[in-house]
């Protein structure tokens, strides 16, 4: 493992600019699709809502915190899981609730709160889970920082997601006509971003990936698949939700922004490559649980 805790990511500045810029585009074709009515539809039937914010931001990150105890990795991993515990939900979800028969009204309201909620809720859930790190005795071979800047990170994504989200949610308000004839085409623009995005990370580290991918994949997947299962049953067996809400609170819970979490990475902690590994192996897993989640909903239980 120690070989693993001295991988370091290579940051050209221009490069970042370029990765926040475009992250900031993919928020505002998010926005394109959000209503300032959403936030109505909240307020006036809250319970679901609430049940699966609780689910992604309370269950979600107290699981990383007992897998993390029980897998015992390094100190860069563990601050990886943390940090996919602590971003706001990706970008395929809506798509993918739609997709399995789940309840995409409930999806895109989560959506749309989690990822407003983001600019205070990423850093204070990251923050606040970190300094449990010590206390797991989980703790850093290399001596690396990793201290959590809270400040500078709430800074970043108001940049990244507080002001596209506005922009975009303002300009479907005020032309609705023309945002009909662009959403469309942002939206393909938004997804090929990705999914370059992801491509390009896992390309320019794939020697990394190569050498170190083991230290990361089953508990990768682990981690998504245990999130999907527990969001699922937090809201089917405990508060007796119908199957499509609960399948929309299970893949809510359990589909994270592993493109944001690499942004913040790349930002804040190009020192620590344990992290990155972990946040660009989850950007692929979760496209691809995701999408057979979907498959497999949608068509094995699309009578239920």
């Amino acid at each position: 493992m120690d070989s693993l805790e001295n991988i370091r990511i290579p940051v050209v500045e221009e490069n970042l600019l370029l990765l926040n810029f475009l992250m900031a585009f993919m928020m505002f074709s998010v926005a394109l699709d959000m209503k300032w009515s959403d936030f109505r539809e909240v307020f006036r039937s809250p319970r679901k809502v609430l049940i699966g914010l609780s689910s992604q931001i309370i269950l979600l990150p107290l699981f990383t915190i007992v897998l993390i105890w029980l897998w015992q990795p390094v100190a860069s991993i563990a601050m990886g899981l943390l940090l996919i515990a602590s971003v706001p939900g990706g970008n395929l979800s809506n798509y993918t609730v739609h997709m399995g028969k789940g309840n995409t009204a409930l999806s895109v309201m989560m959506t749309t709160t989690i990822t407003i909620g983001a600019v205070v809720l990423t850093p204070a859930i990251f923050a606040g889970l970190s300094w449990l790190l010590e206390w797991l005795q989980i703790s850093s071979v290399s001596g690396e920082d990793l201290s959590v800047p809270f400040a500078k990170i709430v800074e970043t994504i108001v940049v990244l997601i507080a002001i596209p989200l506005t922009l975009g949610m303002a300009l479907a308000h005020r032309f609705p006509r023309l945002v009909s004839r662009i959403r469309k085409p942002v939206k393909i623009i938004s997804l090929g971003i990705f999914l370059l995005f992801i491509v390009g990370a896992l390309y320019g580290n794939r020697e990394n990936i190569i050498h170190h991918i083991q230290h990361v994949f089953w508990l990768v997947i682990l981690h998504n698949l245990a999130a999907l299962f527990i969001g699922y049953q937090y809201a089917r067996r405990i508060w007796r939700l119908d199957i499509p809400d609960s399948r929309a609170i299970s893949i809510e819970t359990g589909i994270q922004n592993g493109g944001l979490a690499l942004i913040l990475i790349f930002n804040f902690f190009p020192e620590i490559g344990g992290m990155a590994l972990v946040a660009a192996w989850w950007g692929v897993w979760d496209m691809i649980s995701a999408l057979l989640l979907g498959l497999w909903w949608g068509r094995a239980f699309s009578t239920m």
